[in-house]
């Protein structure tokens, strides 16, 4: 029989030694007497009692990882159904994919940018190479929320689309004109000196065929006159409908898509022809020869076609200078940037990938040596953040390619203050 512990201890002096033991790991366990005591926290001044001044220094700042995703933590306002809340700049998105040709998936689009966009806010948005800050600024920029667009019915959602772009385009800015704005006129938008006449949308798609829609509110806008469209893309997207073949015909419906859509605005009288650009091409075309070039009259007299080998060559500058020279800095302008326009290394996310683009940093250089154009409607369209990479890089490229857009339009808006701020001797005040 093996020996007990209180063989060799006697059974008063185990006892009281268990005691003393239990103690000490009682103590260890729910005794901290080192512990300073919590602070006493006065509940008597509650929030009631705050001024609003004092609540948003308390609690109105958020962090990047931090707040509901809207874009850059702009404030999000459901403007369609909110006309008594005006804005200069509106950001909307258009959640709709089923115009597509190849892979679905960018009604999640608008999703990925605004939480891509969850670094920039006003607290960390000065752009150095422009010296300024577009989320401080006296122009009003809210976060728009989304448009419902039908799923089931493409047609359908190109007249919700259409209505949409219509209905936040054609409202009064949350700006007033400035004084020398003399010609402002709530009718004739084309033809005033006020730099800010209307709100300006940029839109995140989406596929690509969202633009049909912004190009028909926006030439209505503009007293039925056609627009230069500036398209950034790997495709041409001014394909015939026929270009995709069926032994079933055609109906309206599948005519619409993201590689016609622009065709369709030119047949409409909606794309200034001679002044319009395609930037970052190199798609395959159909067949064995140019006839998607040649016999196809809205790119034979339409469009400038810059490639993306053409930047070999001509570098940014170049690219920007040739823009520049087609398309001038008075005519309006709407800015189409397919985000496969970049290689697919960059930016993966998107439905139809085309190897050889330009890199983020070649885009956003583009971007910033345009803002002389009179861009008076844009679109980010085509990410699809299911073909993503973990890092989130192409729904991160198209949130910098936004911020880039906002910043070239709060500077040709200070612009046009400070011209018309010289002509009239001083008549206008620069807030910025």
């Amino acid at each position: 029989m093996l020996p007990t512990l209180s063989s060799f201890i006697p059974l008063p002096f185990f006892l009281f030694l268990f005691s003393i033991l239990q103690s000490i790991n009682a103590e260890s366990f729910y005794d901290n007497p080192d512990q300073d005591p919590l602070p006493q926290v006065d509940i008597s001044a509650s929030a009631d009692r705050k001024g609003k001044e004092e609540l948003d220094k308390l609690w109105g700042f958020d962090y990047g990882f931090s707040g509901i995703s809207t874009f850059a933590h702009l404030p999000h306002v459901k403007c369609l159904t909110a006309p008594d809340v005006p804005f200069d700049i509106g950001i909307i998105g258009a959640p709709f994919d089923t115009a597509v040709s190849y892979r679905p998936g960018a009604r999640f689009g608008p999703r990925a940018i605004r939480a891509a966009s969850a670094r920039q806010s006003a607290a960390r948005g000065f752009n150095p190479r422009r010296g300024l800050n577009p989320y401080i600024s006296p122009l009003t920029i809210l976060d728009c929320g989304d448009i419902p667009l039908n799923p089931f019915d493409n047609l359908l959602a190109l007249k919700q689309m259409t209505s949409a772009f219509l209905e936040l385009g054609s409202r009064s800015p949350a700006l007033p004109p400035p004084p020398l704005a003399s010609s402002f006129s709530n009718t004739n938008p084309a033809t005033t000196n006020n730099p800010w006449p209307r709100p300006k949308l940029l839109t995140l798609g989406g596929d690509h065929s969202i633009a049909l829609g912004a190009l028909r509110a926006l030439s209505q806008i503009h007293n039925n006159q056609p627009l230069a469209v500036l398209h950034f893309d790997a495709h041409l997207d001014t394909w015939h409908p026929a270009t995709y073949p069926s032994a079933w015909g055609r109906t309206p419906s599948s005519d619409f898509t993201h590689g016609s859509m622009f065709h369709l605005a030119s047949t409409e009288g909606l794309i200034l022809n001679g002044s319009s650009a395609h930037a970052g091409l190199r798609t395959r075309l159909a067949g064995s020869d140019w006839a998607d070039y040649t016999s196809n009259p809205i790119e034979r007299e339409g469009f400038l076609r810059i490639t993306a080998d053409d930047i070999d060559d001509l570098g940014t500058r170049g690219i920007v200078d040739q823009i520049l020279q087609r398309i001038g800095t008075e005519v309006p302008v709407y800015l189409s940037l397919d985000i496969d326009v970049l290689d697919p290394g960059v930016c993966p996310g998107t439905g139809t990938p085309e190897p050889g683009g330009w890199t983020s940093r070649e885009v956003i250089r583009i971007l910033r040596g345009l803002e002389g154009l009179n861009v008076v409607g844009a679109d980010i369209v085509e990410v699809a953040p299911a073909y993503d990479g973990v890092g989130e890089q192409t729904a991160l490229v198209a949130a910098q390619v936004g911020f880039e857009i906002l910043t070239s339009w709060v500077g040709r808006w200070r612009g046009e203050v400070e011209r018309l701020e010289k002509e009239g001797g001083g008549g206008v005040k620069d807030e910025l």
